[in-house]
């Protein structure tokens, strides 16, 4: 037997239940990473993992069963992300944040027709995301946001997620260079709409009432996720 099957063996007995369900999912995640969800086989998530060929579709049935898993995972991972921001500017600075260092969760979440819409762990961890972003923009002045909640929210989950969005695609490569792009980000929300202190810099507090009572600090991130969104919930 070859080095290469020998320690294939020796990962597939040492997996109890659980360690074979977490061992499919990062596989899955790394090819996702690099190669995006496309190709996607359970055939060769096994042979990454080092698991027999049938311990995919145990767990998961198919391949939208699995998608459908990490999108759950990674709503969840938002939610808890986004129930320890202290405001909306911070929480779309996370939101960013999750994207950079969850890209293959950020791609899949967002891609509804990959994904299987009526899965309960999925609108479970859907409707706990989109509970931690009301809450922020809940929480924001209506004096300051304006007085539709709902409205702001989606405001401000376009800037965030369309910023995540364009990074992850490489798209800012160039306007970002070598800065930080979680500063950037918190720089943008302050540069395009109102500061936290409801007034826009460069511009008196009376003027910026003119141009409207919406801040960005209160727009970084919206009130439902996008997966909502995207799937037409």
């Amino acid at each position: 037997m070859s080095s290469s099957k020998s320690t294939s063996a020796e990962r597939r007995s040492s997996y109890h239940h659980g360690d074979l369900r977490r061992a499919v999912l990062t596989a899955a995640l790394d090819a996702i990473a690099a190669d995006g969800p496309a190709g996607l086989s359970l055939r060769d998530l096994a042979r990454r993992a080092g698991v027999s060929h049938a311990a995919p579709a145990h767990h998961f049935k198919d391949r939208t069963g699995l998608l459908t898993a990490i999108a759950a995972e990674g709503f969840g991972l938002l939610a808890e992300a986004l129930r320890e921001a202290p405001d909306l500017r911070e929480a779309g600075v996370r939101y960013v944040r999750f994207a950079r260092e969850h890209p293959a969760h950020f791609q899949v979440m967002f891609s509804p027709e990959l994904l299987r819409a009526d899965d309960l762990e999925l609108t479970t961890a859907r409707t706990l995301a989109a509970d931690a972003l009301s809450a922020v923009v809940a929480a924001v002045d209506p004096g300051d946001r304006g007085p539709d909640a709902r409205l702001a929210g989606i405001a401000a989950w376009s800037l965030a997620h369309g910023f995540a969005t364009l990074l992850l695609g490489h798209n800012l490569d160039g306007p970002v260079g070598g800065q930080d792009p979680e500063e950037v980000f918190h720089a943008l929300t302050a540069m395009l709409f109102h500061s936290a202190d409801g007034e826009r810099p460069g511009r008196t507090s009376g003027e910026d009432r003119a141009v409207g009572d919406r801040p960005a600090s209160d727009r970084a991130v919206g009130d439902r996720p996008a997966g909502d969104r995207a799937a037409g919930t």
